[in-house]
């Protein structure tokens, strides 16, 4: 397992352009080039930036100006090759670097966790649209997998471009799309999430999966911890971002209305600098076995995860809208963001040069 491994995540607007085509397509033509080792992009159902325009799969004349979010892996020194592309490629939104522990071979024992003990763990893990295990989906099996083993919830997100293993897999319309990517989170207790890894790796013949450093703030209505007290700059004056993480149901309510479309609403309200919603297509919470889509069903039952990115000091006020809208149902996890770049209107703020480790 690499331990100084970086994860670059953009987000920005299915129309935006950069370098004479599309950005979305630029920053994963990016990652191709540098060869990183996994990357996807993620269309969004819902979200906004700091000019508060909400982009919507619900309102039909912007359904082609939805939010996209690009998220990319490798070493320290491959994502930090691969940045002076991405700062050139001069776009409004928001880019973000956070520290991941990457595994791309199987381990026949659990990986060591500094935090262990002191935080909770985000197990993210990587696979092909049609890749399969023991002939079927390797999403479904991953997932089967993390539910029979007593991990609290997984949520499958469905890539449509992306790199894996250093080469591009770019999902077309007449094609299989097999090994475009997808990505299945998983969250929970370090030492539980750290004893699955092993067994997990072998199912898969190449495995990519990441772990990083997080805090369950809330489950299921019970609050369990705040967001982490940190700086909003470390000792040199770099910037410390938090990011918010919410894990819902599509069915999931908050006063008769949808839990992200009303919590969407109530931090564009609240003047929030941004969020994104993005609906998976498979997961579990809980107890529930893992469902997704049926063609016989009327009501959609697949996962939806909430991103929500803003200073320590505004994200208490931001902490507190979620903590209303997810008093009954909702998963809550709070992560500390060393380096961060903030563009709007040709105004940027912060810059991508890591802050030290926080507690």
């Amino acid at each position: 397992m690499n331990e100084d491994c970086l994860k670059l995540t953009a987000y920005f607007g299915e129309r935006d352009r950069a370098g004479g085509g599309f950005l979305a397509d630029a920053l994963t033509g990016v990652y191709a080039r540098h060869e990183l080792a996994t990357s996807l992009l993620l269309r969004g159902v819902e979200g906004f930036g700091p000019s508060q325009h909400l982009r919507t799969d619900r309102l039909l004349t912007l359904s082609e100006d939805l939010p996209l979010v690009s998220v990319a892996v490798d070493t320290r020194e491959r994502i930090e090759a691969a940045l002076g592309e991405v700062g050139a490629l001069r776009f409004d939104g928001l880019v973000t670097l956070e520290r991941a522990r990457l595994l791309d071979e199987p381990v026949s024992s659990p990986p060591p966790l500094p935090w262990q003990g002191q935080a909770d763990t985000k197990l993210t893990v990587y696979v092909g649209r049609q890749q399969r295990i023991d002939g079927r989906p390797a999403f479904e099996a991953v997932v089967a997998y993390l539910h029979a083993h007593g991990a609290a919830g997984a949520s499958v997100l469905l890539g449509v471009d992306g790199t894996a293993h250093g080469v591009r897999q770019r999902a077309r319309f007449f094609a299989r799309n097999a090994a475009v990517p997808m990505m299945i989170i998983s969250v929970g207790d370090s030492e539980r999430i750290a004893g699955l890894v092993p067994e997990l790796s072998a199912l898969l013949r190449r495995p990519l999966i990441t772990l990083e450093r997080i805090r369950v703030c809330k489950r299921d209505g019970v609050g369990l911890a705040e967001p982490a007290s940190v700086p909003g700059n470390d000792p040199s004056g770099l910037a410390v971002w938090q990011k918010l993480m919410v894990y819902s149901g599509e069915q999931a309510r908050h006063d008769g209305a949808p839990l992200h479309h009303r919590l969407m609403r109530d931090l564009r309200r609240a003047g929030a600098a941004g969020a994104t919603s993005l609906r998976g297509v498979w997961g579990y919470h809980g107890d529930h076995a893992p469902h997704g889509d049926s063609f016989w069903q009327l009501r959609r039952r697949v996962p939806i995860v909430t991103v929500i990115v803003d200073t320590s000091e505004r994200m208490r006020r931001w902490f507190a809208v979620v903590d209303e809208v997810t008093r009954e149902s909702g998963l809550v996890t709070s992560e500390i963001v060393p380096a961060f770049r903030a563009s709007a209107a040709g105004n940027h703020v912060g810059g991508l040069t890591l802050a030290p480790r926080l507690p």
